[in-house]
């Protein structure tokens, strides 16, 4: 176990000096914890732009769709530059309906569910996407706390053993070895409370997301069909 010498009577109780005071494993912990929440808010930033972004992108992305532009020129508009959202799943859909046409396909139903496959592969793609390092936000927030309490236990436990050591009592005395301690729990529900709040809005958010693109993908799919049995039915008169 650490040594730790005790706080002498009246110490300082400062956060900065209860850091300096405490051993090297809880200030270990303290450093980890420090860097794990600033790493959470940097990842709750990004994705808050990024989230605002794709939705924008979404709204732009569906009155150009609907605007009655035709799809090939949206298509070729799409394909000329990188996309995201609803464009990568329509540039995935019509890419596989280009390709399908141009070798002469002949069973609709293949081509149907080659199409619905090309636009569930680019919708897992952004989903994956969205969803990205929300996983560390989770494991921050239900691990943190219990990393900063591992730490006050290891500071608790050595400032017990300094305690017995100089044989006195005295609140003066006891007080600054279990206050540096227990600012490693502090430290740990500063790092969890953010990730786990975060973590909540984000999922509910990128929920929302995909599934405005599901619904896309679906409308898409219908409209497809439906062309597809007007070719069908064109060949056949």
């Amino acid at each position: 176990m650490e040594s730790v010498t005790l706080a002498a009577p009246g110490g300082e109780l400062s956060i900065w000096a209860l850091f300096w005071q405490a051993g090297w494993v809880v200030k270990l912990v303290m450093i980890g914890l420090l860097v794990a929440s600033v790493w959470t808010w940097a990842i709750i930033i990004d994705k808050l732009i990024a989230y605002a972004r794709m939705r924008t992108a979404l709204n732009r992305f569906e009155k150009t769709f609907w605007s009655g532009q035709s799809l090939e020129d949206l298509y070729r508009a799409l394909s000329e530059r990188k996309t995201s959202g609803m464009g990568s799943i329509f540039v995935a859909a019509m890419r596989e309906w280009k390709k399908s046409f141009e070798k002469g396909a002949r069973s609709p139903i293949g081509l149907q569910t080659r199409i619905d496959k090309a636009m569930d592969l680019a919708l897992t793609r952004e989903m994956e996407r969205l969803e990205s390092r929300l996983g560390f936000l989770a494991s921050i927030g239900s691990s943190a706390p219990f990393i900063g309490l591992f730490g006050t236990v290891v500071g608790i436990m050595t400032s017990f053993q300094a305690i017995a050591g100089s044989k006195s009592t005295n609140l003066a005395v006891v007080a600054p070895g279990i206050a540096e301690a227990l600012l490693a729990t502090a430290i740990g529900l500063l790092a969890a409370i953010p990730a786990v709040i975060a973590y909540n809005k984000l999922s509910s958010d990128a929920g929302k997301l995909g599934g405005r693109m599901e619904g896309f993908a679906d409308e898409f799919s219908t409209i497809l069909s439906r062309q597809i049995d007007e070719k069908v039915a064109a060949k056949a008169a």
